[in-house]
């Protein structure tokens, strides 16, 4: 009796209902084609400040995905080296930060390079440089070799949720999944296309540690295939996050299931919806912060004073989803800079005279300040 889809006769070919993916997938068709459109209309510069916080929350993400915990000033100077941006003054970032910057970036940038088992192992390679995940040394840059199960649990009661196919079969595996990706590209729906990558990817398993990362890479490098872009302008990585519960028990149902990729398909849909929705408000705010700072070009701060204002936009406007809760304080603008009392107040008296913050109507201890984002 199969226990899980790879075992199946059908395997690897997946089935799905059309009439119930039809309407999720024509209305990410739509905000897709709406991000797009807007994406064209928007200079060079903005796009790749807009690219590059994208990348800096994709890296975040799929490491969060995996409990790992990525340093985002690390993530943030390796993504302005690769994107030709100032780094700020940040020191450069560790090789497995910088390994992981470098996997995103190859996979959109050079979308239509085939995929090869080479490539594959190259990105491997540079996930984990030091050929260690965590205190275990994993076998780096090749196909693993020894059963996978994925469990969960304290040792003695552990509970198996997956376990992979043999090590002696992923050579033909990884051989059919190649021929497959080459095939289906413009004969299957591209976003489509990219949710089932992932699950066929997930499924195999063909590495030791860092199938969930690779998996999430593959659909980023498909759904740049589809858009024919070599640049990601919203992170699906953050929106499983978001969601992680149900990501392991949509996937896990499916990996048990009769080959009826439904249901991981709707999901997945859902998931590429709200990345959409989230980086149309992401896009606001990057063009009002590039508009705000054109209007300011000449006004001259302090090193304090630009931080404080360079975080009052990154939070954004409630209009555009964000928001500084709570307005700016003397003391949030102490917390922020280290700056003594005195030079708080003085400094944002000064933000108030160049017209770059209006005071909200209650004074005294009460008393907050607002951006103010246009003339």
């Amino acid at each position: 009796m199969s226990r899980y889809i790879w075992q199946l006769p059908r395997w690897p070919d997946l089935g799905f209902d059309a009439a119930r993916i039809l309407t999720p997938l024509a209305d990410c068709r739509r905000r897709q084609g709406a991000l797009l459109a807007r994406l064209e209309s928007i200079g060079r510069q903005d796009s790749l400040t807009a690219q590059a916080a994208t990348l800096e929350e994709d890296a975040l993400q799929t490491a969060a995905i995996e409990g790992e915990k990525l340093d985002m000033k690390q993530v943030r100077s390796s993504v302005a080296v690769h994107l030709g941006l100032p780094r700020g003054g940040l020191r450069p970032a560790d090789r497995a930060t910088d390994g992981l910057i470098q996997v995103l970036l190859d996979a959109t940038r050079n979308h239509g390079l085939p995929l090869t088992a080479e490539r594959l192992f190259s990105w491997h390679a540079a996930l984990f440089p030091t050929g260690r995940s965590g205190l275990s040394a994993i076998r780096v840059g090749a196909w693993r070799d020894r059963p996978l199960e994925v469990v969960s649990g304290p040792l003695g009661r552990q509970l198996v949720h997956f376990a992979g196919p043999p090590p002696e079969t992923l050579q033909a595996e990884m051989a059919s999944f190649f021929s497959w990706w080459e095939d289906s590209r413009g004969v299957l729906d591209g976003i489509l296309r990219a949710g089932l990558a992932h699950l066929r990817f997930v499924t195999i398993h063909p590495f030791d540690d860092g199938n969930g990362r690779l998996a999430r890479t593959l659909t980023d490098m498909a759904l740049a295939q589809d858009e024919h872009q070599p640049a990601r302008h919203y992170s699906l990585s953050a929106r499983i996050m978001n969601d992680r519960k149900n990501y392991y028990e949509v996937l896990e149902s499916t990996q048990k299931g009769d080959g009826d990729a439904t249901k991981w398909l709707v999901w997945f849909l859902d998931m590429v919806r709200q990345a959409l929705d989230a980086a149309d408000g992401a896009l606001s705010r990057v063009l009002a912060k590039a508009a705000f700072w054109r209007r300011h070009a000449a006004t001259a701060l302090s090193d304090r004073q630009r931080k404080v204002v360079n975080r009052l936009l990154d939070a954004g406007t409630k209009a555009t989803g964000g928001g500084f809760e709570g307005g700016l304080t003397t003391r949030k603008y102490m917390g922020l800079t280290k700056a003594s009392r005195a030079t708080a107040y003085r400094e944002i008296a000064d933000l108030m005279a160049k017209g770059m913050l209006a005071p909200r109507a209650a004074k005294g201890r009460s008393a907050a300040y607002d951006l103010i984002w246009s003339d």
